[in-house]
């Protein structure tokens, strides 16, 4: 009897994320053990997919910042479910109270707001005069991630740098299978484009 042939050996090649839909614990589960043990994840904001990782983790903003090809010192958006969780990072007394009130009416919501850091607030991700970019989010699936996880999770659109943002799990698969961990399989917002930033002090806006 002939000898059966071998099979051909798979390329080498980095295996492709877990995929876990929605918002469930099992996803989330997986997501939160990957922000903890320094890896990227991805998920469906607003507008479009986000990469992700835990902004204290060293490390871990280092890697995003190389798979996204973001120049150092750019700084990076964070997302919380509430603003109790980012509060210790900002110097809340650099904003007036009135500004305040104009941030706090965008929040939940589609509107990131560029406020003076703390001492406390993780360097790697702070931005140009030490200011942390920050959105208290309305969309289900950050929302439900960043309770889950207790703590500001950081938020930069899922594409290379000057390439179009991603606006679905497969792109997000396809384009970073090598550097991502976790895919949260869910849909993105009703907004055709990335949030906007302001400027708290200033009031200017930084992107439309």
């Amino acid at each position: 009897m002939a000898a059966h042939a071998r099979k051909p050996k798979p390329p080498n090649r980095a295996p492709d994320p877990t995929t876990v839909r929605g918002m469930n614990k099992l996803a989330l589960n997986h997501a939160v053990a990957a922000l903890r043990r320094g890896q990227l994840i991805a998920y469906p904001t607003e507008a479009v997919f986000g990469l992700g990782c835990d902004p204290a983790h060293d490390k871990a903003v280092r890697r995003l910042m190389e798979v996204k090809q973001r120049p150092s010192g750019a700084g990076l958006v964070l997302v919380v479910a509430e603003f109790a969780q980012v509060a210790p990072w900002l110097a809340t007394d650099a904003v007036s109270e009135r500004t305040w009130q104009n941030i706090h009416h965008t929040w939940p919501g589609p509107v990131t707001w560029v406020i003076p850091a703390s001492e406390t607030a993780p360097q790697r991700v702070c931005g140009p005069g030490t200011t942390l970019a920050v959105r208290v989010s309305a969309h289900p699936v950050v929302c439900a991630l960043c309770k889950a996880f207790s703590s500001p999770i950081v938020s930069t659109s899922a594409n290379h740098r000057g390439e179009t943002p991603l606006r679905s799990a497969a792109q997000v698969r396809a384009a970073f299978h090598e550097h991502v961990e976790v895919v949260l399989d869910g849909g993105v917002g009703e907004n055709a484009a990335p949030c906007p930033i302001r400027d708290a002090v200033t009031g200017k806006t930084i992107r439309g």
